[in-house]
């Protein structure tokens, strides 16, 4: 079975004292998983500050001895909680049998480049990695996680992107989209305003995929433009995985609801989420982990003691990232596994 875990550095000293002591965690957490049979497969890296930290990071043992040999991906994205640098790491028994690219461009690709450019840039590096490969977008791609700068004003040109790619590639209202995030993040490469990161599985088909709609609670996204899909149920052999899109608080219509409250945003979040995973026969404990979302980092002590309460088992990562619409609060992902 997957497992997820999510470890915080220390929240005193230097970026480089924390990240010493982080490697020590580190090292120790992955001895245990090995006698226990399992291996790293991927790591997610929240940095608070990658303009200055980045470089120390890629140099550090934490990077070069325990993690460089699987898939990172490394966003921008602070933890509230004050540590600096956090890690979600996905261990497993198995070889994976997914790809994990996490894809960015560098200041001399986005010179000068709006976020449509630069984003249409990102899907056509990975559409060039998957085409090589023999796979295709519409079927091998399961999740996309899309970090713009400047979410406020770069949207939009994400948006477009997207939709025009997913177009020419066969993807519309009437056949199906991919699970994502589209959420405020930031890079090392001080131009870019987009990255992304893709979760492909080679040897599935499209009938391995059920596409979650809980349209009782959300309401379809292409009804206000986008173009993802709120959540993907895969199954292979007799392993399910949940793929739960940033989800946050609206109701079916697709309207925000609760404005200027974040705790009750958080629970109409968590109720859709338990809702799409009640369409593809999950529940909500067999979540195995959150990253949540805020927009004022000032909202973290009620939420956060709010998910230590609701879901005591299951780990959680708080980043300041705005959402797409600044009447977002709050957002939440999560994976859940059968």
């Amino acid at each position: 079975m997957d497992k997820y875990n999510i470890i915080a550095a220390e929240r005193e000293g230097s970026f480089q004292e924390r990240l010493a002591k982080l490697s020590l965690v580190v090292a120790s957490y992955l001895d245990e998983e090995k006698l226990q049979g399992r291996q790293l497969q991927y790591t997610k890296i929240f940095l608070s500050d990658a303009q200055n930290q980045y470089q120390k990071l890629v140099e550090s043992t934490l990077y070069q001895e325990l993690l460089g040999d699987t898939a990172i991906s490394v966003v921008e994205q602070a933890p509230v909680d004050g540590s600096k640098i956090t890690l979600l790491l996905k261990t497993a028994e198995d070889e994976p049998n997914f790809m994990f690219h996490s894809l960015r461009l560098t200041d001399g690709e986005t010179k000068g480049m709006n976020s449509y450019t630069q984003a249409i840039m990102l899907f056509e590096k990975y559409l060039r990695l998957m085409k090589d490969r023999g796979l295709d977008l519409a079927t091998h791609c399961v999740r996309t996680w899309i970090y713009v700068g400047d979410i406020d004003n770069n949207y939009a040109g994400v948006v477009k992107a997207r939709n025009d790619i997913f177009m020419r590639y066969g993807m519309t209202v009437d056949t199906h989209f991919i699970a994502s995030t589209g959420i405020g993040g930031l890079t090392q490469t001080r131009s870019a305003c987009v990255a992304m990161d893709f979760l492909t599985f080679p040897d599935i088909k499209e009938e391995n995929k059920t596409y979650l709609k809980a349209l009782d609670y959300l309401n379809p996204t292409h009804e206000y433009g986008v173009a993802f899909e709120r959540g993907t149920r895969l199954t292979l052999g007799d392993h399910q995985w949940f793929f739960i899109s940033g989800t946050a608080s609206i109701d079916k219509h697709g309207n925000v609801i609760y404005m200027g409250n974040v705790m009750r945003q958080a629970a109409r979040l968590l109720e859709n989420i338990g809702a799409l995973l009640k369409d593809g026969g999950a529940q909500m404990n067999d979540v195995r982990y959150f990253i949540i979302y805020l927009r004022d980092l000032s909202d973290y002590a009620p939420v956060h003691d709010f998910m230590l309460r609701a879901f005591p088992n299951t780990p959680h990562v708080i980043v300041q990232a705005k959402v797409c619409r600044p009447e977002w609060l709050i957002e939440m992902e999560c994976i859940a596994t059968k």
